[in-house]
């Protein structure tokens, strides 16, 4: 026969269940749910009290109270379930509501994206010279001195080096470098001198990218500046090849009525070697790049037989052209970041 649950104990667990399903019935969020939980459930809740309490009821008494006190445990725990189901769903529901996009609007915002200039000049430049036949090459923009310098004709007591002002680029304790011949690129010739030391000739690249000097930056000079080097190296080419290459960039960029003329000049790794002028509306004439045919020792150097290739060589100042297509006085304003200057350039 099924032994009474000590009323005591009978009434108390009931009470605690009703005050849980009334705690429960006046919750209105899931975070109502988990405290009404707490103060049922837990250690310091009422039932466990009444739990603790069973050492002190008649032992033929005490499963039965202890089977109506798991018995309220469990009820409340399926009440508190249901009740955070419930909560949880109206939650989720109302916030997926909130979150909803109606994709069919048409988002308006003042605010386009736009090209920075020299990136715009940058990509115009490449477009011209791959639609001449060449392809776009790379480099790192850390050198050693060899790449930088040496196969370009320039040994280290070339007096020519002081035509440019280098970073140099602390190896670090773990470089096989020594000391003072890692440097950051102060032109992108050393990627012509990789381009060379990879694949044989034929060989028509361009060289587009960021260079270093150790400039003070001023209207018309920056310490970090952007160039684009081109070279061919082929069988025959001579320097009517480069005249005439010259000649259609400057036309493809500035316009037909455009003439170009070359002045004799003097760079170590080209012999002879030229400055190009470009014609201007006014009938005057303006510096647009350096030029010349490549050295034989620079061919040599970097593995290529001068007796049977020559080819040619130019670079020009991605910068200072796109000063000169959009009007821009002062260099620095292309690395000031000012948005009122920024916002006058298309995408």
């Amino acid at each position: 026969m099924m032994t009474a649950v000590p009323s005591d104990v009978a009434a108390a667990a009931s009470e605690a269940v009703d005050e849980a399903l009334t705690a429960l019935a006046a919750a209105t969020t899931a975070d109502d749910v988990r405290a009404v939980d707490a103060a049922h459930l837990a250690k310091t809740s009422r039932l466990t009290r009444l739990k603790a309490g069973l050492r002190d009821v008649d032992p033929a008494e005490r499963p039965a109270a202890g089977q109506a006190l798991n018995e309220a445990r469990k009820a409340i725990e399926a009440a508190v379930a249901d009740r955070l189901f419930v909560l949880s769903a109206a939650e989720g529901a109302a916030r997926l509501a909130g979150e909803s996009l109606r994709l069919g609007d048409v988002v308006v915002t003042d605010e386009i994206g736009r090209l920075h200039p020299v990136t715009s000049t940058w990509r115009r430049l490449e477009d011209i010279f791959v639609g001449l036949g060449y392809t776009v090459a790379e480099g790192p923009h850390i050198e050693d001195d060899w790449m930088n310098f040496g196969a370009l004709n320039l040994p280290p007591d070339h007096p020519a080096r002081s035509m440019w002002d280098t970073l140099y680029v602390d190896p670090g304790p773990n470089s096989e470098a020594a000391p003072g011949t890692v440097l950051l690129r102060t032109h992108t010739s050393p990627v012509q001198v990789r381009t060379m030391l990879s694949q044989p000739p034929p060989i028509a690249i361009v060289a587009p990218g960021r260079t270093f000097r150790r400039d003070t930056a001023d209207a018309t000079h920056l310490p970090v500046f952007h160039q684009i080097e081109g070279l061919v190296v082929d069988r025959d080419i001579s320097f009517a090849d480069l005249a005439g290459t010259l000649d259609a960039f400057v036309k493809a960029l500035f316009g037909p009525d455009r003439r170009t003329r070359l002045r004799p000049s003097y760079f170590p790794f080209t012999e002879p070697s030229a400055e190009v002028d470009m014609s201007t509306p006014d009938g005057g004439w303006l510096e647009i790049a350096g030029c010349g045919m490549v050295h034989p020792n620079v061919l040599a150097n970097c593995g290529i037989d001068p007796e049977e290739w020559t080819g040619f060589a130019f670079g020009i100042g991605i910068d200072r052209v796109a000063n000169l297509l959009h009007g821009i006085s002062d260099m620095r304003e292309l690395v000031a970041n000012d948005l009122r200057f920024l916002r006058g350039f298309g995408s």
